[in-house]
């Protein structure tokens, strides 16, 4: 059996002040690739991870995508989920 995931997170700390996006690839349970907005580019931990990695680091458009990623995807559902998350009690 083989697994793959694929996993986009966002960290809030004080609502939208400080927001953080970090997406993951993960094969058979280990950590190939990241990419960290904090770092702002991807990091690879297996070979296969470290070509990806620089692939994905040359490609000026995609890396663009990636680092806008913390207004067009976190803080954007951050108020669709903020009902759910923050203001439950």
């Amino acid at each position: 059996v083989f697994q793959l995931i694929g996993s986009l997170e966002c960290y809030f700390t004080n609502g939208t002040e400080k927001v953080r996006f970090v997406e993951r690839q993960i094969y058979n349970r280990q950590e190939y690739l990241m990419f960290d907005s904090d770092v702002g580019h991807y990091v690879g931990f297996t070979p296969y991870g470290e070509r990806n990695a620089k692939r994905a680091n040359s490609n000026p458009e995609w890396m663009d995508d990636m680092r806008t990623a913390v207004d067009t995807y976190c803080r954007y559902n951050y108020e669709v989920f903020r009902p759910f998350s923050v203001e439950r009690r």
